[in-house]
């Protein structure tokens, strides 16, 4: 005898909706639906900052081996941390305009001018306010150029961003007559002493740690974010998702502009005075720091948490060498390595499956 069919083969109240079959390759695998890649790209990222962590550790070993009594003293420790917050608020800046598939050489520059522009006695007379505002307008301004010369002038952000970092070294050098320009605003002055330390932690440390956890945040958790991401992975697919990408990409130098802007006001701190020499190398340290830290330079990939493990860890080797009394020579020497090494890491991860 024929056995009755079941209810839904039948087709009856209870028979439910039966699920389409993914459709197969010519090799009769499962087309993937993005969720894997998602996993491994994930799986990626998380082994890259645990290695990161496993370097910057190995560092902190080396130093307290070389030179025990200096290398783990609190102050040493904390000027290893206010170093790194100067050059890490540039490099969150740069981080995302390198995500988006740009690159910003000027940031150096930038840094050096809205010091110098800031530390005039004109900008000094409307005191810590003024001096605030006028850094962070130059770095927006700087940024302002950038944006509308690479978003709608459509040139190359590498020849952009190189005639900014030749004209605002420049201006700066015009500004300052070629002299350091002492500040003499007691409200920022106090900022750089012991005394103003919140638990130990230098103001810089925290303005950087706000500006690195925004930057997580910006990244991670807003339409910005994604948009940014999109722009530099696939520019063509973003904008026939409704993406405008000229507007994107100006308000990613703007960003960088407002980075390189809070990073000046934070050296004026730091060192009490303005020059055209500010931010030397700036634009080198940033870009290789978000390198380190598994930003692609072609974009589409990056994290801010790599980022700052990047600049942590550049600046812990210079601590290290300087307190071997190493010359400066091998640091870059050491500083080129590891480049070389992360970007190596990189091609081998992007050919991965």
């Amino acid at each position: 005898m024929t056995q009755p069919a079941s209810a839904a083969q039948q087709g009856g109240p209870d028979a439910g909706p039966h699920p389409a079959p993914r459709p197969k390759d010519p090799t009769g695998k499962q087309h993937d639906d993005g969720g894997s890649t998602l996993r491994s790209l994930t799986r990626r990222l998380d082994v890259r900052i645990v290695s990161l962590l496993g370097v910057l550790a190995v560092l902190v070993v080396i130093g307290g081996i070389t030179k025990p009594d200096q290398f783990l003293d609190t102050k040493n420790l904390q000027l290893v941390l206010t170093q790194s917050s100067v050059i890490g608020v540039v490099t969150v800046g740069a981080t995302f305009v390198i995500m988006s598939g740009g690159i910003d050489l000027s940031v150096g520059a930038i840094v050096a001018l809205a010091s110098v522009w800031a530390t005039t006695v004109a900008t000094q007379d409307y005191g810590f306010a003024g001096v605030l505002v006028t850094s962070v307008l130059v770095g927006l301004g700087c940024g302002l150029v950038n944006g509308v010369l690479v978003a709608y002038g459509r040139m190359v952000p590498f020849i952009v961003t190189l005639a900014m970092m030749a004209s605002a070294r420049g201006l700066a050098l015009q500004i300052s007559d070629g002299k350091t320009q002492i500040v003499d605003v007691d409200g920022i002055l106090s900022l750089g002493e012991r005394d103003s330390y919140v638990l130990g932690i230098p103001p810089l440390v925290i303005v950087f740690a706000a500006v690195a956890v925004i930057g997580w945040l910006v990244l991670n958790r807003t339409t910005f974010g994604r948009r940014t991401v999109a722009a530099g992975g696939n520019p063509e697919a973003a904008r026939l998702a409704g993406i405008d990408i000229r507007r994107q990409r100006l308000y990613l130098y703007l960003l960088s502009g407002l980075c390189c802007g809070i990073a000046a006001f934070l050296l004026i701190i730091l060192s009490g005075s303005g020059q055209s020499t500010n931010g030397n190398l700036y634009e080198l340290d940033s870009i290789a720091a978000a390198i380190i830290g598994g930003t692609l330079l072609s974009g589409g990939r990056g994290t801010i948490v790599g980022s700052v493990l990047g600049v942590l860890i550049f600046t812990t080797i210079t601590n290290i060498f300087a307190l071997n009394n190493l010359q400066t020579d091998v640091q870059q020497i050491a500083k080129g390595a590891i480049i070389v090494a992360a970007v190596l890491v990189q091609r081998r991860s992007a050919t991965t499956p």
